[in-house]
C-alpha cells in the first residue's frame, strides 16, 4: 500500500492552537486516542474565532492517515507567527536541544549527533513505476553518480519497517507551505508533518509558512511531506547532543508521479527541511520538465554597472563552493552594484514574450559558515545575527557563535567546539563542523533586491556554471552556443566538499550541480535543456563557466575571488551587450587582456589563468566521455554527444 495517499475525509475540520504558560506545548490540536481505540475520525478541540485554523479537506485527510500510522501523542497545525517559532525554540531549550545566544539578537545554537551532519544522498532515492524514468541506460553505471531509484514495493516495505508509531510520545507538527511568493503562479505549496521542532523552526525561516498559506491553498492539490527523526519516545538509546535521529535507519525518498516525499531518521538539513533540496530540485525538477520550466541549484543576483544599467545572472555551483558568497558580493570595483535575489536554488521559466523569469522559491538563506567572515561575505555578517538558528557551529563564552574564518575573539573569550569540548586556535580538530550552517531570513540581508519577490520573476540575462578546479580551468569562458552551454552544464566536474557525506579531494562530476538533486533521468534533463533552444520565440541567455579556484605550482590559488569576482562579472555584461571582446579558446570564448579590468590587482598570472593545457583537457575529455558512457549511455541526447566530439577535435588542434 501506499503509506501516503489521498484520505476521503467527510465535511472540514476546525483545528484549534492552544499555547499553554509553560515553555512545553499544551494538549495542542487534534486530541489523539489510543492506538487501541482510534479511529478514522478525529476528536476536535472546540474552537474559538481566535485560535483556530480551518483546514482543507484533503489536508486534514493526510493528517488523519499519518497520525493513524504514526501515532503522535499531539498535533500542532503551525501558524507561522514569530511567537509560535520563540515557543518551538523554548521546547528545544527544555529538551536539551538548543541554547540561547544572549550576544544576538533571538539567535540559538543547535549541535546534532555527529552521526547526523550532511545530506545522506546514498539512502536518497526516487520510486517511480519504470525504474528507466530515473536511471539512464548507462553502460556501467557508478554508484553515486546519478540519483538512486527504489520499486514502488520495495519503498512500500521500507516505510512499513519504520513509521508506524514512530511519533509515539511526541508532537506532529502540521506545516503549511509555499515554495515562492504566496499565490504566485510560479510557486508551489507543500503540507509537511515532521516530529522535529527543529524542522518546524527552520521551515518558519527557509518557507512562506502558516495561515497565508493554507488561504491560498483552498481546495488545489499540494506536495505531501512526511518526516520523522525515527526515535519514538521513551528512546531506546540515550541521544547524543540531545539530538534525536536514527542514522543507521535514515531514508530520504521521493514519489513525483503522486507528488510524494517522505524522509526518516534524519533530522538534518536538506534531508529534513522537505521543502529545501526534496521539493525544490527533486520533485521541483520532474514538475518542471512535465510542465516545461527549470528548477536549478543556482543562485539568483541582480547587477548594476556604473552607468545604472541592470542585469540578472543564475549560476549553478555545486554545494559550499561559493554561491551564498557570489550572491552576496561587495564588489571590489567602483560603481558596480550588486543585489541578491537568492543564494541556492531559482525556478524559471520563460514567458509569453520569450524572456526567461526566475524566482527565489526560499524564504531564507541555509548557508555554510565555515569560510564566511568580515573580509570574505561582510554582507552575510551583516545578515545573520538576529532572528537566525546556528547549526553545528562553536559557541563562545560570551554567548556568541565562532567558527573558521571569523575574526577570531578576544583572548580572554572562551571558545567550545562543536562537539561540546573547549577549543583553541591551532587546535587539531575543527572549531565548527565543515558543513555546519546558519539559517536566516532572507527579508534581513542589506543588498536584498527589490523584486527578490516580484511574482513574475527577474529577467535572466546569463547562466554561470561553475565549481571547484585547481587546475586546467580558465577562470571564465563563453559558450560557442546554446547546445554547447547545456554541454558545458553536463560536463561540469568539481572537488567533493562536506555537504555530503562524502570525504577527500576526489573530482566528482555534477551535471548542472544537479547530480544529487535531479529528479528524473539525467539524459532526459539534459535534452529537457536543449529543448528550449526549439522554440524560436525564446531568447536563450549567454552561458559562461567560472572557476574562482584555480591553483599554482605551489597550491597557491592564481584569482583573489570574493569581491573581486565583480571583474569576471563585468567581461561578462561586455559580452551580453554584444562588445567583441573575447577570442577563441579550445574551450569556447575568453577575454582579451584588453578588456578584462584588472585595475588594482598585482601578480595576476594572465597567460597561466587562462591557459588550456592539451594533456589536461585531452584527459577531461576521455574522463567526460566515459562518465556519459557509463552512466547515460544511450540516454546521452546526440547534440551533447557531439559536443564531447568537438571539444576533443578543438583540443588536439591546439598548439602546445
Amino acid at each position: 500500500m501506499a503509506l501516503v495517499r489521498h484520505a476521503a475525509c467527510n465535511g472540514g475540520h476546525v483545528l484549534s492552537k492552544v499555547f499553554s504558560s509553560s515553555p512545553q506545548f499544551s494538549a495542542i490540536g487534534l486530541q489523539m486516542a489510543s492506538a487501541r481505540t482510534r479511529t478514522r475520525s478525529l476528536s476536535v478541540v472546540p474552537a474559538t474565532k481566535a485560535n483556530t485554523l480551518e483546514l482543507p479537506k484533503k489536508v486534514v485527510g493526510f493528517v488523519e492517515e499519518c497520525a493513524e500510522l504514526c501515532n503522535p501523542k499531539d498535533i500542532h497545525v503551525c501558524d507561522g507567527s514569530d511567537r509560535e517559532h520563540h515557543k518551538l525554540m523554548e521546547i528545544m531549550e527544555a529538551q536539551g536541544m538548543a541554547q540561547p545566544l544572549p550576544k544576538y539578537e533571538n539567535c540559538w545554537l543547535v549541535n546534532t549527533d555527529p552521526a547526523d551532519v550532511a545530506r545522506v544522498e546514498s539512502r536518497t532515492y526516487i520510486s517511480t513505476k519504470n525504474e528507466h524514468d530515473v536511471v539512464p541506460k548507462g553502460n556501467n553505471p557508478h554508484k553515486g553518480a546519478l540519483p538512486n531509484w527504489m520499486a514502488p514495493k520495495q519503498l512500500d516495505q521500507e516505510l512499513t519497517e519504520r513509521f508506524p508509531h514512530t511519533m509515539h510520545g511526541r508532537t506532529m507538527y502540521v506545516i503549511p507551505f509555499s515554495m515562492g511568493p504566496v499565490g504566485s503562479s510560479l510557486s508551489k505549496i507543500g503540507i509537511q508533518l515532521t516530529d522535529s521542532p527543529y524542522v518546524a523552526a527552520s521551515m518558519k525561516i527557509m518557507t512562506r509558512m502558516g495561515t497565508d498559506v493554507l488561504h491560498a491553498l483552498g481546495d488545489d492539490d499540494f506536495v505531501r511531506c512526511l518526516h520523522s527523526v525515527g526515535q519514538p519516545l521513551p528512546m531506546a538509546t540515550p541521544p547524543v547532543n540531545n539530538w534525536p535521529c536514527n542514522p543507521s535507519q535514515t531514508i530520504i525518498t521521493h514519489r513525483p508521479e503522486t507528488n510524494e516525499i517522505i524522509s526518516y531518521g534524519s533530522g538534518y538539513g536538506g534531508n529534513s527541511l522537505l521543502g529545501k533540496k526534496c521539493l525544490a530540485l527533486r520533485l521541483g525538477s520532474y514538475m518542471a520538465r512535465k510542465e516545461g520550466w527549470l528548477a536549478e541549484h543556482m543562485l539568483i543576483l541582480g547587477i548594476t554597472n556604473p552607468q545604472g544599467v541592470k542585469r540578472y545572472i543564475a549560476a549553478a555551483f555545486p554545494s559550499a563552493c561559493g554561491k551564498t558568497n557570489l550572491a552576496m558580493m561587495t564588489p571590489q570595483l567602483p560603481g558596480y552594484k550588486v543585489e541578491c535575489v537568492g543564494d541556492d536554488i531559482a525556478w524559471m521559466r520563460f514567458d509569453e514574450k520569450g524572456q526567461l523569469r526566475a524566482i527565489n522559491p526560499e524564504n531564507g538563506f541555509f548557508g555554510v559558515a565555515p569560510g564566511t567572515g568580515t573580509k570574505t561575505n561582510p554582507v552575510a555578517m551583516e545578515t545573520i545575527f538576529k532572528n537566525s538558528v546556528f547549526t553545528n557551529v562553536a559557541s563562545t563564552s560570551d554567548g556568541g557563535v565562532y567558527w573558521e574564518g571569523m575574526d577570531k575573539p578576544n583572548a580572554n573569550i572562551k571558545i567550545t567546539s562543536w562537539k561540546g569540548q573547549p577549543w583553541t586556535a591551532g587546535s587539531e580538530e575543527k572549531a565548527a563542523h565543515p558543513n555546519s550552517r546558519f539559517c536566516s531570513p532572507a527579508s534581513q540581508c542589506p543588498i536584498l533586491d527589490p523584486a527578490w519577490e516580484d511574482p513574475k520573476g527577474v529577467p535572466i540575462d546569463a547562466i554561470l556554471f561553475g565549481g571547484r578546479r585547481p587546475e586546467g580551468v580558465p577562470l571564465v569562458y563563453e559558450a560557442l552556443d546554446w547546445n554547447h552551454g547545456v554541454f558545458m552544464g553536463a560536463s561540469m566536474r568539481s572537488e567533493a566538499t562536506a555537504a555530503a557525506e562524502f570525504k577527500g579531494k576526489s573530482i566528482m562530476h555534477d551535471p548542472f550541480a544537479m547530480r544529487p538533486f535531479v529528479g528524473y533521468n539525467m539524459g532526459q534533463y539534459f535534452d529537457h535543456w536543449l529543448s528550449f533552444a526549439k522554440n524560436s520565440n525564446n531568447k536563450l541567455p549567454r552561458v559562461f563557466h567560472v572557476n574562482w579556484f584555480r591553483k599554482d605550482a605551489e597550491g597557491s590559488f592564481m584569482w583573489p575571488g570574493f569581491g573581486e569576482n565583480v571583474r569576471v562579472l563585468d567581461w561578462i555584461l561586455k559580452r551580453i551587450d554584444g562588445k567583441n571582446v573575447a577570442v577563441n579558446s579550445p574551450v569556447g570564448y575568453v577575454p582579451t587582456k584588453e578588456s578584462f579590468n584588472l585595475d588594482g590587482l598585482s601578480n595576476i598570472k594572465w597567460e597561466e589563468l587562462f591557459s588550456t593545457p592539451k594533456d589536461f583537457w585531452s584527459k577531461e575529455v576521455t574522463e567526460i566521455r566515459k562518465y556519459f558512457e557509463d552512466n547515460i549511455g544511450s540516454d546521452l541526447p546526440s547534440a551533447i554527444k557531439n559536443e564531447v566530439t568537438k571539444l576533443e577535435q578543438r583540443i588536439q588542434n591546439q598548439k602546445n
